[in-house]
């Protein structure tokens, strides 16, 4: 138990280690996935819900799993794309790395900032102090940038999304449920269940 738990950190830490936002990505969208599993599965087996209250919280907690999963993983992923591509593009970097881009403006002067082009290809074949620098400040950026978004995904724009929903779907139920039991189709029912007449035509006493 002991190698497997050292073995999973040590593969953890090599897939890891230059891009930590997407750990923190796919271990929010785990996170949240449990999460959701887990209070579909407390709403399906209480025995204290009746089965019609079942019928509407159930879809209501999948919908629920829905935005929470989709909007964080949706703006999450974006952020982290977008910051990474400032990044990429020599917009954000070390001191370092500008210094460098600066010494070769004949190369890369009109370049810098701009959208297709590549500072980690530009590096590629310099000094692995230069390549670091700049891999280091990528990661550490776009990791702020990635758990910001997520934070503001979970607290702010989630509960928005999802109230709005439930408020849509709340009220779709309270329309079926007052139709149901309107006195319209009540007083159908009820005809139809004392009718005098039976299948003969003869009427009942």
């Amino acid at each position: 138990m002991a190698n497997l738990f050292q073995s999973s950190l040590n593969w953890m830490a090599k897939s890891f280690a230059k891009d930590t936002s997407k750990m923190f990505i796919i271990t929010g969208v785990a996170g949240w996935t449990l999460s959701s599993l887990a209070q579909i599965m407390t709403v399906a087996v209480n025995p204290k819900i009746k089965d019609e209250q079942k019928m509407f919280l159930i879809p209501q907690e999948f919908s629920d799993a829905v935005v929470n999963i989709g909007s964080f993983f949706l703006i999450s992923q974006l952020t982290k794309k977008t910051v990474a591509k400032l990044f990429s593009t020599g917009k954000f970097t070390t001191k370092k790395v500008r210094t460098f881009l600066n010494e070769h403006k004949d190369i890369y002067g009109d370049k810098v900032g701009k959208i297709d082009f590549d500072l980690d290809s530009a590096l590629k074949y310099e000094s692995e102090a230069l390549r670091k620098s700049h891999a280091n400040i990528k990661n550490l950026g776009t990791t702020i940038a990635t758990v910001s978004a997520g934070i503001l995904a979970s607290n702010i724009i989630t509960p928005i999304l999802r109230n709005k929903m439930a408020s849509t779907v709340q009220k779709s139920y309270i329309n079926e449920s007052k139709e149901e039991h309107s006195p319209k189709k009540l007083a159908t029912v009820q005809n139809v269940k004392v009718s005098p007449v039976s299948n003969s035509g003869q009427m009942r006493i």
